[in-house]
């Protein structure tokens, strides 16, 4: 299914098969995808009622991924300029990516938006529904990425940078715009020097040493607390496994009784019908 809803072929996606399998209307907005699929709207549509239809919805999706190859590619060719010390190729590249990047954040905005009126309208059973999220929600992960690529730089970037070369490029910020912004000039006061660049959380941005010691010591007792108490469940499960293992061997005893009672009585019986054969 998802090489038919992906593929640049419309014509399987045309077929009444497939249009009565997802439940979409018979007759199909051709011209509506078509204009879609070039990135324009047909005239006196919103681009949320373009999104609303279960055909072009699958139409902006594959424009989407497009803007998002589109950014990969344009930061791929911004890293390689920057190897190769070509500042104003890195420019173009880097702020081609930003556009692509909005690009696609949009119509993210707009394929979301097409789910939402496509639940309420009914035009969708749940199950393509359901793939369909998934699909927008692995898009906006993987945009999520790429922009955080688009705003850090590669060693080649920073050495670039720190030439002078970029020449203050939308995107690239200068030495004196990181001082200014960190304020270099006058010493910090508290706080941790940190020997690698590891991620902050909002419980210890504004932490010092002994603080975030402290802190950590208490995760670690909450922790161990936790474990504590997980424990106490496994002892407890462990009792219950054991008192039911106890039981059913007790019922298994009591099965061989029974059946050592039904093979006696079954050959008292034998004997009773060799005796009255007799008689």
């Amino acid at each position: 299914m998802r090489t038919v809803a992906e593929s640049p072929d419309r014509r399987w996606r045309d077929t009444p098969a497939w249009r009565a399998f997802l439940n979409l209307p018979s007759a199909g907005s051709t011209s509506n995808s078509a204009a879609s699929a070039t990135g324009m709207l047909p005239p006196g549509a919103t681009a949320a009622g373009v999104g609303a239809d279960p055909t072009t919805w699958l139409d902006l999706h594959r424009e989407m991924k497009a803007a998002l190859h589109e950014a990969r590619l344009a930061l791929s060719r911004r890293d390689a300029a920057a190897e190769s010390s070509n500042s104003t190729a890195a420019a173009e590249a880097g702020a081609a990516a930003k556009r692509s990047l909005v690009k696609a954040a949009s119509m993210i905005t707009t394929l979301s938006d097409g789910l939402r009126r496509m639940q309420e309208s009914g035009r969708l059973g749940d199950g393509e529904l359901r793939r369909r999220r998934d699909l927008v929600s692995s898009a906006r992960v993987e945009r999520d990425g790429l922009d955080r690529l688009s705003t850090s730089m590669s060693p080649a970037l920073q050495q670039l940078q720190g030439g002078g070369i970029s020449g203050g490029r939308e995107g690239w910020a200068t030495s004196s715009d990181k001082a200014a912004l960190l304020g270099s000039g006058a010493p910090r006061a508290g706080g941790r020097v940190l020997g690698a660049p590891l991620p902050e959380t909002d419980r210890t941005r504004e932490l010092g040493n002994d603080s975030v010691l402290q802190l950590q010591k208490q995760m670690m007792s909450e922790q161990d607390e936790q474990v504590e108490a997980l424990a106490a469940i496994v002892r407890r499960q462990k009792e219950m496994g054991l008192r039911i293992n106890d039981e059913i061997e007790a019922q298994t005893e009591m099965l061989d009784r029974v059946n050592d009672d039904a093979d006696r009585v079954g050959g008292k019986m034998r004997v009773a019908k060799n005796r009255i054969k007799k008689l």
